[in-house]
């Protein structure tokens, strides 16, 4: 059979794996950490993983490739020149793997989003010889943009953009235009210097559509420097774990807390997170839990919140919503939550003392309360808090807005100035985190839970482009 490359989407980080296969063996690339997934599809598509490949040292996630090919037999492909702490085949550029009769990996070197990163062309066999089927590009050439170049430090983000212009336009110089490109980052992943602009892509497709096959070296690299904004805390202590080779996952359930105990984690300043959505959030709450939905990106989120190795106890409304939690958690490091609860707000409280609401609005709201005509319930806007990360406020922002990015804010409450804070993201998913954060510390607050390209259609006043008030 010709070949046949399955994604794996791990959608909550903007990642993917891929298990190519030719119906009797196959290839991995990039696992993510749960790595039942990756064993559960091969199982489904009948074939036996042969090899397991890195493109590079992941900085995003925690690697499951190391588990994986311990657990097949498979022969595991890191780069040669990355100095880990494990057996592994080294492979350098230029190298061809044979993995079948009818496959075989090709090595390109592509520093860029690392110094070390690889990228592997997946040949076919044909009747005329090889034929590539496509290349599989890790963080170097994305759907529409690459990877970034500068979480290996600020220091190393001019060199390797440089590097990033010549591995993309190596690729394409050695590829067909119909060879597919299959990248790991670009999906919501903070790998990504932008994100995805298409759900597949060829070689010939990002000739047209990428810029970094379209400006000369120079002019991408200003470009794709201005363009980075923050990336993730919990960052640093993932390409640290991936050195290392990680340890296998345990996804049993955790210890269950009661009433008590939760009052207690909360009294000691632990992170007590609610997974329900936020509207269920907002109607009843235990006072001091943060709201952190399963339904958006919790783990990266709280992964860039907390200080690392803060116990943390989940919230959720079923044990499946638990288990889901912690395998969203494993995969950026955090291993074992320290408690959890199922259930209703109402179980998790000792008394109803303990009970909160959450009040909420949309941009119509805020509009028709600056013009002094508050909806009833609802405070005054004192404050109007943006808590988008730069790049977002820096595009377009509501006037007389003040700016926190919402990674900030733990550290920079005190910054908020006095009086009721109407909070928003691009979504409310943000807001709400943000306005859990400001209950605890004694704020009156309103999430306004709207989208954000409707703000200036509602009624409410834009700031001129260009004067950004922080």
């Amino acid at each position: 059979m010709a070949v046949e490359v399955s994604v794996i989407a791990t959608s909550s980080l903007g990642d993917r794996s891929y298990l190519a296969h030719d119906g009797r063996v196959a290839v991995v690339v990039d696992a993510q950490r749960d790595i039942d997934r990756v064993l559960y599809l091969a199982g489904a598509k009948g074939v036996r993983i042969t090899h397991v490949v890195e493109t590079h040292i992941h900085n995003d996630y925690v690697s499951g490739g190391l588990e994986l090919a311990r657990i097949t037999g498979a022969r595991y492909l890191v780069a040669a020149d990355d100095e880990v702490d494990f057996d592994r085949m080294a492979v350098s550029d230029g190298e061809t793997v044979p993995v079948s009769g009818s496959l075989r990996l090709r090595v390109i070197a592509t520093p860029g989003h690392t110094f070390h990163h690889l990228s592997y062309v997946l040949d076919e066999a044909t009747g005329g010889g090889w034929q590539p089927a496509g290349v599989f590009t890790g963080g170097s050439l994305l759907f529409g943009t690459t990877g970034r170049t500068d979480l290996l430090g600020k220091e190393h983000a001019h060199e390797l953009a440089r590097h990033q212009h010549a591995s993309a336009q190596r690729l394409a110089d050695l590829l067909p235009d119909g060879a597919a490109v299959w990248p790991t980052h670009g999906f919501g992943s903070f790998c990504s210097a932008s994100q995805s602009d298409a759900p597949e892509s060829t070689i010939g497709r990002e000739k047209q559509a990428n810029e970094v096959l379209r400006l000369a070296a120079d002019d991408f690299v200003t470009h794709t420097l201005s363009g980075l904004d923050a990336y993730p805390a919990y960052y640093a202590h993932m390409g640290v774990a991936n050195l290392a080779g990680p340890a296998p996952v345990d996804l049993t359930p955790v210890t269950r807390a009661d009433a008590a105990q939760l009052r207690e984690r909360i009294a000691n300043g632990e992170w007590v997170v609610d997974l329900r959505h936020r509207k269920a959030y907002a109607t009843s709450h235990v006072a001091g839990t943060v709201s952190l939905g399963l339904d958006g990106p919790m783990s990266t989120w709280l992964g860039w919140l907390i200080d690392w190795g803060a116990p943390i106890t989940l919230l959720a409304e079923t044990p499946e919503q638990v288990a889901d939690a912690q395998r969203e958690l494993v995969r950026i490091g955090i291993d074992r939550p320290a408690a959890q609860a199922t259930g209703v707000a109402e179980q998790w409280a000792a008394d109803r003392e303990q009970l909160r609401e959450l009040r909420m609005a949309d941009f119509p709201a805020l509009a028709a309360a600056r013009a002094g005509n508050t909806p009833a319930g609802l405070p005054s806007p004192d404050v109007v808090l943006d808590v988008r990360m730069t790049n977002e406020w820096t595009a377009g922002h509501i006037d007389g807005a003040v700016h926190i990015p919402l990674p900030d804010l733990p550290q920079r409450l005190a910054d908020v100035p006095a009086g009721a804070v109407w909070v928003h993201c691009g979504s409310g998913y943000r807001a709400t985190a943000a306005a859990s954060l400001l209950a605890n510390a004694g704020r009156d607050v309103v999430v306004i839970d709207d989208k954000f390209d409707q703000s200036e259609t509602a009624g409410v006043a834009m700031a001129e482009q260009g004067f950004p008030r922080s």
